[in-house]
Protein backbone atom coordinates (compact mmCIF):
# COMPACT_ATOMS: atom_id res chain seq x y z
CA UNK A 1 0.00 0.00 0.00
CA UNK A 2 2.98 2.35 0.72
CA UNK A 3 5.95 1.92 -1.28
CA UNK A 4 9.37 4.28 -0.55
CA UNK A 5 11.27 4.87 -3.48
CA UNK A 6 15.30 6.30 -2.71
CA UNK A 7 17.49 7.76 -5.26
CA UNK A 8 20.51 9.89 -5.14
CA UNK A 9 23.51 7.29 -3.48
CA UNK A 10 26.43 6.55 -5.72
CA UNK A 11 30.42 6.92 -5.82
CA UNK A 12 31.87 10.03 -4.05
CA UNK A 13 35.38 10.80 -3.25
CA UNK A 14 36.07 11.79 0.34
CA UNK A 15 34.86 15.59 1.18
CA UNK A 16 32.32 15.81 -1.07
CA UNK A 17 28.53 15.36 -1.14
CA UNK A 18 25.82 13.64 -2.26
CA UNK A 19 21.97 14.05 -1.81
CA UNK A 20 19.43 11.10 -1.43
CA UNK A 21 15.81 11.78 -1.72
CA UNK A 22 13.37 9.38 -0.40
CA UNK A 23 9.69 9.76 -2.09
CA UNK A 24 6.39 7.95 -0.36
CA UNK A 25 3.54 7.05 -2.70
CA UNK A 26 0.41 5.35 -1.97
CA UNK A 27 -2.88 6.02 -0.28
CA UNK A 28 -0.97 8.62 2.28
CA UNK A 29 -2.74 10.80 4.71
CA UNK A 30 -0.09 11.32 6.77
CA UNK A 31 3.76 10.41 7.80
CA UNK A 32 5.00 11.27 11.29
CA UNK A 33 8.55 10.83 11.15
CA UNK A 34 10.77 9.70 8.14
CA UNK A 35 14.49 8.95 7.49
CA UNK A 36 17.78 7.69 7.08
CA UNK A 37 19.45 4.62 8.51
CA UNK A 38 22.55 2.76 6.93
CA UNK A 39 24.11 -0.44 6.60
CA UNK A 40 27.86 -1.19 6.58
CA UNK A 41 29.21 -4.50 5.84
CA UNK A 42 29.36 -6.46 8.67
CA UNK A 43 27.85 -4.23 10.94
CA UNK A 44 23.75 -3.54 12.44
CA UNK A 45 21.38 -0.73 10.57
CA UNK A 46 21.96 2.29 12.60
CA UNK A 47 19.98 5.38 12.60
CA UNK A 48 21.26 8.43 10.61
CA UNK A 49 18.81 10.73 10.48
CA UNK A 50 15.17 11.43 10.47
CA UNK A 51 12.92 14.18 11.06
CA UNK A 52 8.93 14.33 12.09
CA UNK A 53 6.59 16.23 10.82
CA UNK A 54 6.48 18.86 13.04
CA UNK A 55 10.06 19.05 11.72
CA UNK A 56 12.25 17.85 14.77
CA UNK A 57 15.44 16.37 13.87
CA UNK A 58 17.40 13.53 15.32
CA UNK A 59 21.15 12.64 13.95
CA UNK A 60 23.79 10.45 14.53
CA UNK A 61 26.59 11.52 16.40
CA UNK A 62 28.85 10.68 13.71
CA UNK A 63 27.12 12.80 11.04
CA UNK A 64 26.34 15.41 13.06
CA UNK A 65 27.64 18.94 11.77
CA UNK A 66 28.25 17.11 8.24
CA UNK A 67 24.36 15.60 7.34
CA UNK A 68 21.30 17.55 7.12
CA UNK A 69 17.64 16.16 6.90
CA UNK A 70 14.54 18.11 5.38
CA UNK A 71 10.97 17.09 4.42
CA UNK A 72 8.53 18.32 2.14
CA UNK A 73 5.03 17.34 3.50
CA UNK A 74 2.88 17.67 1.10
CA UNK A 75 5.02 15.56 -1.50
CA UNK A 76 5.93 12.70 1.37
CA UNK A 77 9.26 13.50 0.34
CA UNK A 78 12.45 13.37 2.61
CA UNK A 79 15.53 14.35 2.12
CA UNK A 80 19.41 14.08 3.18
CA UNK A 81 22.05 16.35 2.43
CA UNK A 82 25.48 14.68 3.02
CA UNK A 83 28.58 16.72 2.76
CA UNK A 84 32.19 16.87 4.05
CA UNK A 85 31.89 12.65 3.02
CA UNK A 86 34.38 10.26 4.91
CA UNK A 87 34.97 6.55 4.19
CA UNK A 88 33.52 5.43 7.19
CA UNK A 89 30.11 6.95 5.63
CA UNK A 90 30.18 4.44 2.98
CA UNK A 91 27.24 1.51 3.78
CA UNK A 92 23.64 1.43 2.04
CA UNK A 93 21.45 3.74 2.75
CA UNK A 94 17.75 2.71 3.81
CA UNK A 95 14.72 5.53 3.93
CA UNK A 96 12.23 4.42 7.09
CA UNK A 97 8.59 6.17 6.89
CA UNK A 98 7.25 5.37 10.46
CA UNK A 99 3.64 6.22 11.42
CA UNK A 100 1.89 6.13 7.98
CA UNK A 101 -1.68 6.43 7.91
CA UNK A 102 -3.30 5.24 4.82
CA UNK A 103 -6.79 4.98 3.14
CA UNK A 104 -8.06 1.00 4.09
CA UNK A 105 -11.32 0.44 2.46
CA UNK A 106 -14.05 2.16 4.54
CA UNK A 107 -11.53 3.19 7.37
CA UNK A 108 -7.90 4.34 7.80
CA UNK A 109 -4.58 2.34 9.60
CA UNK A 110 -1.35 2.84 10.05
CA UNK A 111 1.80 1.01 9.21
CA UNK A 112 5.45 1.58 8.68
CA UNK A 113 7.47 1.50 4.96
CA UNK A 114 11.25 0.79 4.22
CA UNK A 115 12.69 1.97 1.32
CA UNK A 116 14.64 -0.93 -0.74
CA UNK A 117 18.36 0.94 0.17
CA UNK A 118 20.97 3.21 -1.98
CA UNK A 119 24.61 2.57 -2.14
CA UNK A 120 26.65 5.01 -1.11
CA UNK A 121 30.87 4.65 -1.73
CA UNK A 122 33.10 6.61 -0.37
CA UNK A 123 36.72 6.38 -2.05
CA UNK A 124 39.69 7.79 -3.83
Amino acid sequence: QVQLVESGGGLVQPGGSLRLSCAASGTILSIYAMGWYRQAPGKQRELVASITSGSSTKFADSVKGRFTISRDNAKNTVYLQMNSLKPEDTAVYYCNADHITVVSGPGLKTLDAWGQGTLVTVSS
